[in-house]
């Protein structure tokens, strides 16, 4: 059947080339009168007018084919099918047809399956925790992660990797690598806005991608590790000082005991005198120390009991009222009737409050008073993490608070945000001759850690400093 659209001129150039060959004979035959000029004619005209249409059908035929082989081009990227004409003219050009159709559907497939796969790998490349850079030869970034993204900006594809890593120890390594070289490690500090430590790894890709990918750079963040390693090198030297000046100091007496002074008796009784407020300090050190190690062992562990409060504070006070009397001071505590029980250790909280309470007599001013006050909290402390009030009916989580306030010389602005690191202290020499160990605040907080809780401190030299502790009254 005939198929429109077959383009005019090159089908009368192609029937005037198949039908040459029959006027040249013809022409011959009526030149020798074998037949007639009218004959010859007619004869070619019925042979150009056959040969016209023949071509005309195979020529509609191939049109149609390069227009579906090219429909079938755009299939590739698209779920539906495209149908096919009619007919072909023959049944080879319809077997091309099955053939194109075969290749379309094996296409699809295989891209369908590459896209998946590029997907999956974009998705792990996404999941992997640590910034992961592709670079590229010539030294631009190609590719990102969202970590990398997170730490480094979202406009770090594109760009040098001089502009996003500003390290010459980095650089050099990845243009090693990417040169042939073996791969690298490099261990760098950044500043991303804060100073962080990182191991630097990059390693060469097996084959240079299509986008020109030619390695892989992965950041892994050591600063928690550098600095947990320099607390535990400063708390072993701290806790070595802090053993060797009593030691150092006993063991001094001792051998003025055993020497000079060994019949001395007002010195041997003054001496022992020291010797026991020594011994003392170091047992209070241990003492702290192994109450530190078996709270953190315990701090992700929620507490599972419920307490009271006001119990707990009553008892605080009445251990300590004696050690206030000796410094013509007072404990007033003022407890709210209506406080409702909250989830916690009894033991560990009352460490904490006799631990503050302590610490506001020791540094409080003779002749004043510690007040403790407790109440249900007017706003949830933003260092705690949410509960479950919610779930108990409750709209809103609520939490205590308890406030333990001094009249003392107060506490300068800068050294609140370091009062629960281990060992620190404001006055070296008066803590000592109070008796501290510089582990009584890193107590509490690790307590207080395991029960959800938080401390905020507020002070003003020369007005005094209030340490308020907010417990919440669900458990986490």
């Amino acid at each position: 059947m005939p198929v429109s659209g077959v383009p005019l001129r090159p089908l009368i150039a192609a029937t005037a080339a198949y039908s040459a060959p029959a006027l040249i004979v013809l022409s011959a035959f009526a030149v020798y009168e074998a037949i007639s000029i009218w004959h010859g004619a007619a004869i070619w005209a019925v042979l150009t007018a056959t040969t016209f249409l023949v071509l005309r059908r195979q020529h509609a035929a191939l049109v149609a084919m390069r227009r579906y082989v090219e429909r079938s081009a755009d299939r590739w990227s698209q779920a539906a099918e495209t149908e096919r004409p009619a007919g072909f003219g023959d049944q080879v050009l319809s077997d091309l047809a099955a053939a194109v159709d075969r290749l379309v559907r094996q296409t699809r497939a295989e891209t369908s399956r590459a896209t998946t796969l590029i997907q999956a790998r974009e998705m792990v490349i996404d999941a992997v925790a640590e910034p992961l850079l592709v670079l590229a030869r010539g030294g631009h970034v190609s590719g990102a992660n969202r970590a990398a993204h997170r730490l480094l900006g979202i406009s770090v594809v594109g760009r040098d990797l001089s502009e996003v890593l500003r390290h010459p120890q980095v650089l050099e390594a990845a243009n090693e690598v990417m040169t042939g070289g073996p791969p690298a490690s490099v261990e760098v500090t950044l500043a991303l806005p804060t100073e962080r430590v990182f191991a630097v790894r990059i390693d060469p890709l097996p084959a240079i991608a299509a986008d020109g990918a030619a390695a892989v750079l992965m950041l892994s963040d050591l600063t928690g590790l550098k600095r947990a390693e320099r607390m535990r090198a400063d708390f072993i030297a701290n806790v070595s000082h802090e053993l060797r000046t009593p030691l150092a100091s006993i063991v001094g007496f001792i051998e003025t005991l055993l020497g000079p002074a060994r019949d001395d008796t007002a010195a041997r009784g003054r001496f022992l005198e020291i010797m026991n407020q020594q011994a003392q300090r170091m047992a209070r050190l241990v003492a702290d120390l192994l109450s530190l190690s078996r709270i953190e062992q315990n701090e992700h562990l929620p507490p599972t009991g419920r307490i009271d409060l006001g119990q707990i504070l009553g008892t605080v006070k009445a251990t300590l009222d004696v050690v206030a009397q000796n410094k013509a001071m007072t404990i007033v505590l003022d407890v709210a009737p209506d406080l409702p029980p909250v989830p916690g250790e009894a033991d560990e909280l009352q460490q904490v409050f006799q631990n503050l309470v302590d610490n506001a007599i020791k540094y409080g001013r003779t002749g004043t008073s510690v007040t403790i006050t407790a109440r249900l909290a007017q706003e949830w402390h933003p260092s705690m993490p949410r509960t479950q009030g919610a779930s108990t009916g409750k709209s809103q989580p609520r939490a205590l608070s308890v406030a333990v306030a001094d009249r003392g010389a107060g506490i300068a602005r800068q050294h609140l945000p370091r009062l629960t690191e281990r060992f620190y202290r404001i006055d070296v020499a008066r803590s000592r001759e109070a008796g501290g160990t510089g582990l009584g605040l890193a107590i509490v907080k690790h307590i207080l850690n395991r029960h959800r809780g938080a401390l905020a401190i507020d002070s003003a030299e020369g007005q005094g400093s209030t340490f308020t502790v907010y417990l919440p009254e669900y458990p986490g």
